[in-house]
């Protein structure tokens, strides 16, 4: 016989059950927004291209320094991150928030005070470095919060960080003809991210207490076996990942203006197909919590992989059709990005996540500057037909490192036994 003690102690148990529920989804709600509005300092500079090659009298190379300068910056800002261990012993929290502010203020003196390549690619690289305390920092803090159905948060929240990504090309599209109007518009955007953090979001019921700086600790994170493997992966879909996002809008606009489209086509080509990945991100993240991680990014690979071989063929095409694979490649090309987080979250040490996922952002971030000034070497020996090609066997090496890790035992700590 159930007792009114023992009834009321399950209805109160229940409340509570359903009041956590809906502040972890609150919690990733503010925390994608965020996430979306931080990050569109990324390809701030870059979606304004255009502009500054008629102004500064850039070569396509030259150009590309604009983007190489925020990786490369991003690069120097994780690793220092990480060898400090920062996400994990000061508050993700204010990490993020201030590096937010901080991108935001290198991200506007670039629009007021840039006139010179020299000048414009330092601020870039400041850039960058700031915002490595915005995206593993948001990832930890999403893992305080989400312990089942973290694949499926992470898929938001990198989503999140697609679009924010994607929205300076829909801000120079449908924005002002001055570059550096558009570029101090996304400044803000960056501010008001930083303060939701700030003051809407707090810590999981997950969260653990700050950890001790422990120097050796990023070093360490490469002998865990299954965390290795998950990097791996995350290289190879690496290499493809950011010199698809810098390269795409170029192809659209060559294209494009090859066949008389007016400028702005291309623009708003390039934010659907680079924001395409947020959809993308999203589905992955439901299937990869039910069928696994590994096979998850493997498909999505494999998706991404073929497109790299085809695309360059459709160059000069019908914009419909050429941009319709492209919205499919952008879909597929970062729709696995979260899982490699989440296998490392799931497979690392709780203490020092963050100093982990840093650690893996920045090896992989310093990856694509290759893939990245590779490709418009390409473009200028064999054109837009075969340069993407390059970028195949990235995807290839991460199927391969997927796979090993799924036939490993500690795979069953991957999204709850489902690898």
């Amino acid at each position: 016989m159930t007792t009114r003690t023992d009834h009321t102690d399950h209805t109160t148990d229940a409340a509570g059950a359903r009041e956590e529920s809906s502040a972890r989804w609150r919690a990733l709600a503010l925390l994608a927004c965020a996430e979306l509005l931080g990050m569109s300092l990324w390809f701030s500079a870059s979606a304004v291209t255009p502009a500054l090659r008629v102004e500064w009298t850039l070569s396509e190379t030259a150009a590309s320094w604009l983007t190489l300068a925020v990786q490369l910056g991003f690069v120097v800002g994780t690793l220092f991150s990480a060898l400090l261990n920062l996400p994990d012993v000061l508050s993700a929290r204010r990490l993020f928030a201030v590096s937010a502010f901080l991108g935001a203020l290198a991200n506007a003196a670039f629009a007021l005070y840039a006139h010179s390549f020299a000048l414009g690619v330092s601020l870039r690289f400041l850039t960058g470095a700031f915002l490595a305390g915005v995206y593993p920092p948001g990832m930890k803090i999403m893992a305080t919060w989400f312990r089942r159905g973290r694949g499926m948060a992470l898929g938001v929240l990198v989503g999140a960080l697609t679009l924010g990504k994607a929205s300076p090309y829909l801000v120079n599209a449908v924005g002002s003809n001055d570059w550096r109007a558009n570029v101090l518009f996304v400044s803000a955007l960056a501010v008001v991210g930083g303060l939701i953090i700030l003051i809407f979001v707090g810590d999981g019921p997950h969260a653990l207490p700050p950890a001790e700086f422990d120097f050796a600790r990023a070093r360490q994170v490469f002998r865990n076996r299954g965390v290795r493997l998950a990097n791996f992966g995350y290289f190879g879909h690496m290499w493809e990942l950011y010199a698809m996002w810098t390269w795409a809008p170029a192809m659209l606009r060559a294209s494009f203006a090859a066949r008389g489209e007016p400028a702005a086509l291309a623009e708003t080509g390039s934010f659907l197909v680079i924001g395409a990945g947020a959809a993308g991100c999203a589905a992955a993240g439901l299937l990869a919590d039910r069928v696994g991680r590994t096979l998850v990014t493997s498909w999505a690979m494999a998706a991404s992989g073929a497109c790299c071989l085809v695309v360059g063929f459709l160059f000069g095409a019908s914009p419909a059709v050429l941009l319709a694979l492209m919205i499919v490649w952008g879909a597929t090309v970062v729709a696995d990005s979260a899982q490699f987080s989440g296998c490392v979250t799931e497979l690392g040490d709780p203490k020092y996540l963050g100093t982990a996922l840093t650690i893996q952002t920045c090896l992989g971030f310093l990856l694509t500057l290759g893939s990245i000034h590779l490709v418009p070497v390409l473009v200028a020996r064999v054109g837009w037909r075969y340069a993407f090609a390059a970028l195949a066997p990235g995807p290839a090496f991460g199927i391969y490192s997927m796979l090993r890790l799924r036939a490993l035992p500690e795979a069953r700590k991957i999204a709850h036994g489902r690898r």
